[in-house]
């Protein structure tokens, strides 16, 4: 299976979100998944790609081509797709991955992780989405989601679109006995 992970592109976050997110990696090579991210080599997605290197996993990193700047790329991806714009580096990433997992992350991680939950809801896709919810990270996020519900801002039932796991081994369990064919209510209930 090929898993697109969002996360961190910053070195400058407690170790704890570091370790957890190359053992992340390391359980997703050794699980035989596929890892498709941002192509950063610092961060959490720097993490996970170490972590599935040391198992021999396949790595596809996808970034615009103004990244490939010295050490702004994992060195040791399997493949390495370039394109022109953020928006096209977010398409590929998209149409590459059979699951997402958003691991901890600022502006850019929400914006990935909220546009495929909104594609999710749209019936454009019946892919698998889970939080990597590492200490409690995405606690304040999962309650706004559950305030717009209660709210009536969305419909209850768009809560059923994501899962938040905070054990990596929970959330691989998830992705890889998750019934697509089933997972999706009919679309005009999310509209």
């Amino acid at each position: 299976m090929h898993i697109c992970l969002y996360g961190a592109s910053s070195d400058e976050i407690a170790p704890e979100y570091i370790r957890l997110t190359e053992d992340l990696g390391r359980k997703m090579g050794a699980r035989g998944h596929a890892l498709i991210f941002g192509g950063g080599n610092a961060g959490l997605m720097g993490a996970a790609a170490r972590g599935m290197t040391e198992t021999g996993g396949e790595i596809i990193g996808i970034a615009p081509s103004f990244f490939n700047v010295d050490g702004v790329l994992y060195p040791r991806c399997t493949q390495f797709i370039y394109t022109e714009t953020m928006r096209e580096r977010k398409f590929e990433m998209e149409e590459h991955a059979d699951a997402f997992i958003i691991a901890p992350g600022g502006i850019g991680t929400f914006e990935e992780f909220f546009e495929a939950l909104t594609l999710k809801q749209l019936g454009r896709h019946n892919k698998p989405i889970a939080l990597f919810n590492i200490g409690g990270y995405y606690d304040d996020m999962i309650a706004l989601i559950d305030k717009a519900i209660s709210e009536h801002f969305m419909k209850d039932v768009c809560r059923e679109l994501l899962h938040a796991f905070d054990d990596a081994d929970a959330m691989l369990d998830y992705i890889e006995t998750c019934d697509t064919a089933t997972m999706l209510p009919e679309q005009t209930k999310y509209l």
